[in-house]
């Protein structure tokens, strides 16, 4: 249920960098910026889908890149994303949902966390292509087991196939909480757009 979901998250808001940091020692934002950095230039215009409380846009900013618009299902989350002053853009919006976004805004989309059981499904994929130029990147975070188990290989595999997006890189396999969850792995997926 999102209501629930964003309700939680709000809640949550005040403590999750720490307890993200202290309690699961949280590496994904940084690894996925690594393929940021090396995939995306600094002069793009970025959305950071499931944004959270800034933790990837804190680190793009750092990095110099300036035009970053965040979009979360949690106010409260956003709230605190806000206040780091990384982003231009900052509106709640739920991953699954239609994007109010138009067509081809972005140069890159970059999604940390979100794409797993519970949260954003496989068939958000779809609006992050769509909202995507062609030529531009979509950087995510996934599990292995969850890229097998929830839908996300049929989806990505089938927006292969309609030569929507390719395959630019899979990352390797890391430990995003090594606190937290231990035995979680978790990959980095980079796929361009396809003109």
């Amino acid at each position: 249920n999102k209501t629930q979901l964003a309700h939680r998250y709000d809640q949550w808001a005040s403590e999750y960098d720490v307890d993200l940091e202290e309690d699961f020692a949280w590496e994904a934002p940084q690894r996925a910026v690594e393929f940021v950095l090396k995939h995306v230039p600094s002069s793009a215009n970025i959305l950071d889908a499931g944004a959270g409380t800034g933790l990837v846009g804190t680190l793009l900013s750092q990095h110099n890149y300036k035009t970053l618009t965040a979009i979360d299902i949690s106010q409260g989350m956003l709230d605190v994303a806000d206040a780091k002053g990384a982003y231009l853009d900052l509106r709640v919006m739920a991953l699954g949902d239609e994007l109010l976004f138009p067509s081809d805004e972005f140069d890159a989309v970059i999604c940390v966390g979100v794409l797993t059981l519970g949260h954003a499904p496989a068939h958000s994929l779809v609006e992050l292509v769509r909202v995507t130029k062609p030529g531009g990147h979509v950087i995510f975070s996934m599990r292995p087991d969850v890229y097998e188990n929830a839908g996300f290989k049929e989806i990505q595999t089938s927006l292969e196939a309609q030569n929507l997006w390719s395959l630019k890189e899979v990352g390797p396999g890391f430990y995003g909480m090594p606190k937290g969850e231990p035995d979680v792995l978790m990959q980095i997926w980079v796929y361009q757009i396809n003109a």
